[in-house]
């Protein structure tokens, strides 16, 4: 696989791995945003969500780099 085919992928994997956190995160936030009957806690945007995406992006990429020095090694 050349360099540029590695590059492409690992940047696939990324956005995947961005879209499989804010999947997750969409998963009950109704529930969550409204926790406390006088308003909305806001936490769950500004903390929550930029956690999850930057999670997925971590963990696809973390995975993606395991695969892969498992195939070097081969």
């Amino acid at each position: 696989m050349g360099q540029r085919a590695q590059a492409a992928g690992g940047c696939l994997i990324a956005a995947v791995g961005a879209g499989a956190g804010l999947a997750l995160w969409c998963v009950g936030v109704q529930g969550r945003i409204r926790r406390f009957e006088q308003g909305p806690d806001w936490s769950v945007l500004y903390a929550e969500l930029p956690l999850a995406i930057l999670g997925g992006t971590a963990l696809a990429l973390g995975l993606w780099a395991l695969a892969h020095r498992i195939r070097l090694r081969r």
